[in-house]
């Protein structure tokens, strides 16, 4: 109730400063003196009052197609249609003059139509969903701004709010004097984790570059999230360099068998610079056994990075928090407000345990933006810390959200998901019909399959789950054509494809999980 009373502030704002900016008479005055000519005042005039009009316009739109349409459970999560079909539907194509404002309003309304709503309570696809108010809020707050927050000369209020918000967090994550900072992605954050820790180990080579060094090595879990590849291969050391430790039948990387490999690269000339813990894989949920790798780390001389994007936020939640014991000792931790947090996409933040490490990582000498002798501390310009120069103030939205909600709002969101999660295994297991992979999950990924009436009565053994996994891909996109449902769905090591649900969105019910279960069932029903 809050939450859309705040939109519909915004919202006044919006259309009441639209309508009045113009026709201010002192401000109107002063345009009329200052250009010298009524006739081009008028036209400017006219030109706002249309460009004002249409933001008003796409306002209401906005609360009409998207946020009050992904409330109403009997709306189409989607309104699926290929590729093919959108370009013979709508209009993709750009000429050298412009269309008016009502093209422009049906160009949206289009879109609306025609995408996806993730804050729809049956849509279990991906690790984000929902849509939060106060973070749709301070999105347009952003964009009205439309300043890049890479220095405090700029982005002055923005900047103070996200470091309020990175101190915040960082209490929640266990480091007494780290830092922190937003970026555009857990797979740009787990990236300056890589480059911190070589340039924390070889401090030549962030001039020097890779030429000399030696060999080095880096691990992850089998089921860790594919950046710690890709980063690999980005950093110049190598694919091939990445190694994945094998996990234990609950996806968690087992210990043993990190030190063994670590050992292995030393004794081959090499070095083990950085492991990737994982809290909450993307598939299973799974969360590594914290403790035990930072022993093996410290024993070896090792960074410990945890990518906490999907499970981070089982922090703020007392009861869930175990999940991630161990994580105050890592060197390095990521997390992605925009999954289980529901902020806007993206919002996702890196932590290191080490303050000035990513200052002294990325910055370099910009005379013409980090000038020295600023009114102001210089350590307040964030864009020192990164990689990119261009940014946007993503923390703002988890502040304001942060402001509105409270730790113990926050803390809701993730018991309503793990107890949604609880839910639906319980569920499935009262139903004769669904196999799942884990009836004790740690975190709210829940994994099944369904048996058809083709298949029920054999023997359940490897061909017979070989055989489920090719009825689930046909099922989920008859869902989607449907529009009534979308869920993910993956295979895991050595298990063939299951569907994947993940419970995040808070506005998600027991009847919603229900309805997933049978609508699965009448997919299938032929099959």
């Amino acid at each position: 109730m809050y939450a859309i009373g705040t939109l519909r502030i915004v919202g006044r704002l919006l259309r009441r400063n639209c309508a009045s900016f113009l026709t201010n008479s002192s401000y109107s005055q002063f345009r009329l003196m200052a250009s010298g000519n009524s006739n081009k005042c008028k036209v400017a005039t006219e030109a706002h009052d249309k460009e004002d009009a249409l933001l008003s316009d796409v306002f209401n739109l906005t609360m009409k197609m998207a946020v009050s349409a992904s409330r109403n459970r009997d709306n189409p999560v989607v309104r699926f249609k290929t590729p093919e079909v959108l370009e013979r539907e709508l209009n993709f194509g750009l000429s050298t003059d412009g269309v008016d404002n009502s093209e422009l309003l049906h160009i949206c309304e289009k879109v609306f139509e025609n995408s996806v709503l993730v804050g729809h309570p049956r849509f279990f696809n991906q690790q984000f969903a929902g849509l939060d108010s106060y973070g749709l809020a301070a999105n347009i707050v952003l964009d009205a701004l439309n300043v890049n927050g890479h220095t405090f000369e700029v982005a002055p209020v923005l900047t103070m709010t996200e470091l309020a918000v990175l101190k915040h967090m960082q209490k929640f994550v266990g480091y007494e004097d780290g830092e922190g900072v937003f970026c555009p992605g857990g797979t740009y954050s787990n990236m300056l984790a890589f480059n911190v820790a070589r340039i924390k180990r070889f401090p030549e080579s962030k001039a020097k570059g890779l030429y000399g060094l030696p060999k080095i090595v880096t691990f992850c879990s089998q089921q860790a999230h594919y950046s710690a590849q890709k980063n690999a291969a980005l950093l110049g050391y190598g694919e091939d360099s990445c190694v994945a430790v094998k996990c234990d039948s609950h996806g968690k990387m087992i210990p043993e068998e990190l030190e063994r490999k670590i050992v292995e690269t030393k004794n081959a000339g090499n070095v083990p610079l950085l492991v990737t813990a994982t809290a909450g894989t993307t598939v299973l949920g799974a969360f590594d056994p914290f403790n035990k790798i930072a022993d093996v780390c410290q024993k070896h001389g090792v960074w410990m990075h945890v990518d906490g994007a999907w499970g981070g936020s089982a922090l703020v939640s007392k009861k869930h928090r175990h999940l991630c014991a161990g994580v105050e000792r890592s060197d390095s931790f990521a997390w992605n407000p925009h999954k289980l947090l529901c902020a806007p996409v993206t919002c996702s933040a890196l932590f290191v345990k080490q303050k000035g490490l990513l200052n002294k990582s990325h910055s370099l000498h910009v005379p013409y933006l980090f000038q020295v002798g600023k009114p102001y501390d210089e350590s307040y310009d964030i864009g020192r810390k990164l990689v990119q120069c261009g940014r946007r103030s993503d923390g703002f939205k988890l502040w304001f959200m942060w402001k509105a909600k409270g730790d113990s709002g926050f803390e809701k969101v993730i018991d309503r998901a793990m107890d949604n999660a609880q839910h639906l295994i319980q569920a499935l297991k009262k139903r004769p019909n669904f196999r799942v992979l884990d009836d004790e999950p740690e975190f709210s990924n829940v994994t099944f399959w369904y048996i058809p009436p083709s298949l029920r009565g054999r023997d359940e053994n490897e061909e017979f789950y070989k055989d489920l996994a090719k009825i689930v891909p046909i099922i989920k996109h008859r869902m989607q054509k449907k529009g009534t449902v979308l869920v993910g769905f993956s295979p895991v090591a050595d298990r063939p494809t299951f569907f994947r649900m993940t419970c995040v969105n808070e506005k998600v019910s027991y009847e919603d999980m229900d309805f997933v279960l049978d609508e699965i069932e009448r997919c299938g029903a032929d099959l």
